[in-house]
Parts: structure tokens; sequence; C-alpha cells
């Protein structure tokens, strides 16, 4: 029996092209993003406006958690063409991370998108592309955490595959090939309770929305000051986990050494030895030679 989903899980009132409608910056975000702090901030190598933005293939779709509903579990289509619909999607943090492993993911998943327009034969598969730094719902119900991830999708999202950067050769005529001869089927599906269709799927529903309010408030807060609460509440974390232990306090105090109480015998005492006085001089006589002379 699977539990009712939260309303509004995928569509947010007010939400923008990526999902979330950004706020509008507030003074201290003016006061730190530009002018002069700004100019003296990038001379000291200090970057307090963010990531740059990234320039992406605006003919692949950028799904958010707002359009994902109308691009992928609702699309138009006839019975054929949802019987052999593909989405090959690739999960992207490039935004976060611009010279990282995932910039080479979005250069060969586009170099795919080119050479399949190129062949002209892959008419049911539809490329796509997420964000993982601007989108929550999504990553969180497909326990994606660690981008970047190539994911193949069939059945209005209710079957998927996920490949790692490593679990597949990253190349335009490979990919091409995987797509063509459906090489992805060879991969069983993922299966959980938690997933699509389980019986507890309700759960990361709701998790899900939880985590998109919580950053729903985040992103109002300014990147300098989001900076520095992250580095306290890091060093904070840091120190408690490498405070030793009790245990480990009680062995590293020193004993306090015990003072040891000599106790001597007494010695008894010791009577004086006489003295012995020579009264001999050398110029008297003792009185017995002197009857001798007489």
């Amino acid at each position: 029996m699977h539990s009712p989903k939260p309303p509004s899980l995928l569509k947010r009132p007010g939400a923008g092209k990526h999902g979330i409608t950004p706020p509008k910056p507030s003074f201290l975000d003016n006061l730190v993003t530009g002018g002069p702090i700004s100019a003296l901030s990038s001379v000291i190598g200090l970057n307090l406006t963010g990531t740059p933005p990234v320039l992406w293939d605006e003919r692949i779709p950028l799904i958010t958690d707002s359009n994902y509903a109308d691009l992928v579990i609702n699309e138009k289509m006839t019975p054929e063409e949802e019987e052999e619909r593909v989405w090959f999607i690739v999960v992207s943090t490039t935004a976060g991370q611009p010279d990282g492993v995932s910039k080479f993911v979005d250069e060969s998943f586009d170099a795919t998108y080119n050479y399949t327009l190129a062949k002209g034969d892959l008419e049911h598969v539809r490329f796509g592309r997420i964000d993982y730094l601007d989108v929550t719902v999504i990553t969180t119900k497909w326990v994606v955490w660690s981008p970047p991830t190539l994911v193949v999708l069939k059945d209005r999202g209710k079957t998927l595959r996920f490949y790692r950067a490593g679990q597949i050769r990253l190349s335009d005529e490979v990919l091409y090939q995987f797509l063509k001869e459906e090489g992805w089927r060879k991969k069983e599906p993922w299966t959980s309770v938690y997933g699509p269709g389980g019986d507890r799927e309700w759960v990361l529903d709701y998790f899900a929305l939880a985590l998109a309010t919580v950053y729903r408030y985040l992103v109002r807060v300014p990147k300098w000051l989001m900076y520095m609460i992250s580095g306290g509440v890091g060093m904070f974390i840091l120190n408690f986990l490498h405070k030793p232990s009790t245990q480990d306090q009680s062995k590293a105090k020193p004993k306090p050494v015990a003072k040891k109480t000599v106790t001597s015998t007494p010695t008894p005492p010791v009577a004086p030895k006489a003295e012995v006085k020579t009264t001999a001089t050398s110029g008297q006589k003792t009185p017995s030679k002197r009857r001798g002379k007489k």
C-alpha cells in the first residue's frame, strides 16, 4: 500500500528557469560583490561573487525540479513513441567545478549529441542535462550523491540506469553505439523499495521536499556569509571529532608520585673515649731516677 505523495513535489509555485527563483540581491551582497571591495578582493585572489556562469549547449534541455514532470513524466507521446522513448541525461557539476572531471563528461556528452544529430537515426532518444548544484528533488529521489553521472531513463522515469564516469568509455562514437545498440539493457535497472514504484518511495519524496525547502532558504544567505558560517561549523565539527575521550584524558594525566617516608633506626650513643694525657716533658726527671743517684 503506497502512502500519498506530498503535494507540489516536482512543481513549486514561483520557480524560475532553474527550479528556484533567485532572490533579489541584498545590500550586503551588492556591497561585497560589486564596487571597490570586489576589485580589491579580486587582486588578492579572493572570490566573493561565487562561481562563474557555465555556458551549456542550449539545444540540450536543462531539466530542473520545476520542469521535470512536464518534460519527462507527462510528455505527450503516442503509445508507440512511449514504448521507444529513451532519455539520455547527464548530471553535471561543472557549474561548481569548471575545470574538473565533470567538464570532460559534459564535453563528451555534447560531442555525442552532435554526433547523433549528424547520424540522424536515433530520433527516439532525447538528451537532457541536470545541474546538480541547482536541483534538489530529482537527485534526492534518484539517490545521486556523487556526480557526474550518466542516466538512461525509460518508462516516464520509472526505469533508471546509472553510470559513473569511470564505468563507461566517454567517446562520442562509443556512446552513440551504446545508445543505438541499446547496450544499456545489459545492466539491470535500479530497483529499490525507495525507488520509483517501491513500497517506500514516499520516504524519499518527503525527504526531497524537506531538502528543497531548506535549500530555498539557504540560497537567500549571501555567499560570503555562507562561507564563513560553513568554515566555522566545519572547524567546530573537526575539533569535536578529534577531541580525546575521557578515558584518554585520564590516561594522559600523570599520576601524583607519593612521597616516601624514610624511617631511620636510631643509633645508640657512643661513649666518649678517655683521653690519655702525656705529661712527660723534656726538662723533668722521674722520681726513681733521682733516688738512684743518691
